[in-house]
């Protein structure tokens, strides 16, 4: 198993930046494809990007494409997400997830272990 922790969230004026990490603890990092995915209040939950094992492989929802950047150091077990010209639009409560089979994928059921999120409130 491995344990997942968030943090970097906050609130930020639109246009402006901020960079999320997740921290992992337990299991081999590098065995685990990671995601990161968000939930604005009454929606569901939402595919941001993914990336593979060895970070050579990175998938965008075309929503942030172009201004968000996931990336990770397997060494420190942590993977990020630098998120640039932020909308109001991008307010929610950011989740990372791993999953166990390494493939980078989209959908919220098909990773195994999740983080409990940090909120990101954009304003306009």
């Amino acid at each position: 198993q491995v344990q997942l922790v968030e943090s970097g969230g906050g609130l930020v004026q639109a246009g402006g930046s901020l960079r999320l990490s997740c921290a992992a603890s337990g299991r081999t990092f590098s065995s685990y494809a990671m995601g990161w995915f968000r939930q604005a209040p009454g929606k569901e939950r939402a595919f941001v990007a993914a990336i593979s094992r060895s970070g050579g492989i990175t998938y965008y929802a075309d929503y942030v494409k172009g201004r968000f950047t996931i990336s990770r150091d397997n060494a420190k077990s942590t993977v990020y997400l630098q998120m640039n010209s932020l909308k109001p639009e991008d307010t929610a409560v950011y989740y990372c997830a791993a999953d166990e089979t390494g493939w980078v994928r989209v959908g919220v059921t098909e990773y195994h272990y999740w983080g409990q999120g940090t909120q990101v409130t954009v304003s306009s």
